[in-house]
């Protein structure tokens, strides 16, 4: 696995051993990063369920002003801390060894908010808890962009608030890029009746 573009393109990226961490495949990062063009120069971004941390890595070499990483296997985080130094780029990022409610519930009090959000949850789990955890934390920003890979066979309901715009798929992995529904943006801008 390695990083597609950007500062650190081409460089090789540790993966965690083991059957816990499910890589996104380069061709599926890059078509990815290809949609999110112009959105992630200058992004606060969060990589839960980060595995490698390949996700996250790939917005900082792209521009990204600092990016979270989650994770609770300890391999991953190993992984990531590696991956982290290879590149040099700890000074932008933070590394949570934790499970994924402890690390919203964590940064939802100290207040962050992030531009782009991925989540790349083990296939078995539910997703819904974890998307209306997110949601109710506040944690992504007004325009921010959700990002959740997921079996293409699996439905997954959106909370209130939260709404899947585009959807791209990769043979047996979907992509479903989410936001927050115009009216929830609006008032979470402080905007709402403003206009």
């Amino acid at each position: 696995m390695r990083i597609i573009g950007g500062e650190y393109g081409s460089r090789r990226l540790i993966t965690p051993r083991g059957a816990h961490t499910r890589p996104t495949l380069d061709r599926t990062r890059e078509s990815l990063f290809n949609v999110l063009q112009g959105r992630v120069d200058g992004a606060a971004v969060l990589d839960l369920f980060s595995g490698s941390g390949a996700l996250g890595l790939e917005a900082l070499s792209r521009g990204a002003r600092t990016a979270v990483f989650c994770d609770d296997s300890r391999e991953a985080a190993q992984a990531i801390r590696a991956n982290l130094t290879a590149l040099g780029a700890q000074h932008r990022a933070r590394l949570l060894h934790m499970d994924w409610s402890r690390a919203v519930d964590l940064l939802a009090g100290e207040g962050e908010r992030f531009n782009l959000i991925f989540l790349d949850p083990p296939y078995q789990m539910r997703y819904e808890p974890v998307l209306n955890n997110i949601s109710a934390a506040g944690l992504l920003a007004p325009d921010g962009w959700l990002m959740l890979e997921r079996d293409s066979g699996m439905q997954v309901t959106m909370p209130d608030g939260l709404e899947v715009f585009r959807t791209k798929d990769y043979r047996a992995t979907s992509i479903d890029f989410v936001r927050y529904r115009q009216e929830v943006a609006d008032e979470n801008s402080g905007i709402s009746g403003q206009l």
